[in-house]
């Protein structure tokens, strides 16, 4: 794709988000749009954001579960920067007008305490690397109207970044199966849905993992300080104001939001 396509549809992708507005989807716009193309429209947005200001926090990993992957008719992951202004605390309210069509997904987060650097990764190195690991919500929300996205127009849109919630606990990753570990989701008191580690890419440690590489590849590391988004456990779903969700996770404990 051309530089200046490149730099228009980020720039657009920048200009809802500040707007909290959507644009139609860039697959419609350019049918031969690459994933390596998309990932070019995200560094530009990005870009916008850091030139105000941001700060990156962490990244995020985003379609690794198999009902997304469906959903999108892919069959690999991608990933998000994660910016300082995204952050909430367990229980805090998030204001609806902040965000422009959310969705919720309950996620096991990463806390790193020292660099990792693909290629070469393993798993035993992503546990090494790990502080803890938090119960999270990730509010995943989409610039692209009417959530018409396929793999390009997600990863244009930083992956579908909005906020993310973390929870109140932190547990050593060595002292609980991460893979095993069981999801509950509530809304307004009523379960939703349940999921286990598993759904991640088979668990949240390859999905760390497979990050760590990826960008290894790119010459990213993911750092020390870092929180690591490790993916959906199941189904994201809707959320409008005057909702409060729960999660419980395995051995990993809570996590509240709400919504107004």
């Amino acid at each position: 794709m051309e530089q200046h396509k490149i730099k228009q549809y980020g720039d657009e992708l920048f200009q809802a988000l500040v707007e909290r507005k959507t644009i139609a989807p860039l697959t419609n716009r350019e049918p031969g749009v690459t994933i390596e193309d998309a990932y070019h429209i995200q560094q530009h947005m990005n870009s916008r954001r850091l030139a105000q200001g941001a700060r990156v926090v962490g990244k995020k990993i985003g379609v690794t579960s198999k009902v997304v992957m469906d959903m999108l008719d892919v069959h690999q992951p991608d990933f998000g920067y994660l910016f300082d202004s995204m952050i909430y605390n367990d229980g805090e309210a998030i204001p609806m007008e902040s965000l422009i069509q959310p969705k919720a997904e309950g996620e096991i987060a990463f806390i790193l305490k020292r660099d990792l650097m693909g290629p070469g990764i393993s798993n035993t190195d992503v546990l090494r690397a790990t502080e803890c690991v938090m119960p999270c919500f990730e509010i995943v929300d989409s610039r692209i109207r009417d959530w018409k996205i396929s793999i390009q127009d997600t990863v244009a849109d930083n992956a579908s970044c909005g906020v993310f919630v973390l929870g109140g606990q932190a547990v050593d990753p060595r002292k609980v199966d991460l893979s095993t570990c069981g999801m509950v989701l509530e809304k307004n008191g009523e379960v939703i849905s349940t999921g286990a580690g598993a759904a991640a890419l088979g668990g949240p440690v390859n999905a760390v993992a497979w990050l760590a590489n990826t960008l290894g590849c790119l010459g990213i590391p993911l750092k020390a300080g870092e929180v690591i988004l490790s993916g959906s456990l199941a189904a994201m779903f809707p959320v409008k104001a005057g909702d409060n969700l729960r999660v419980a996770i395995g051995g990993i404990g809570g996590c509240s939001a709400r919504f107004y």
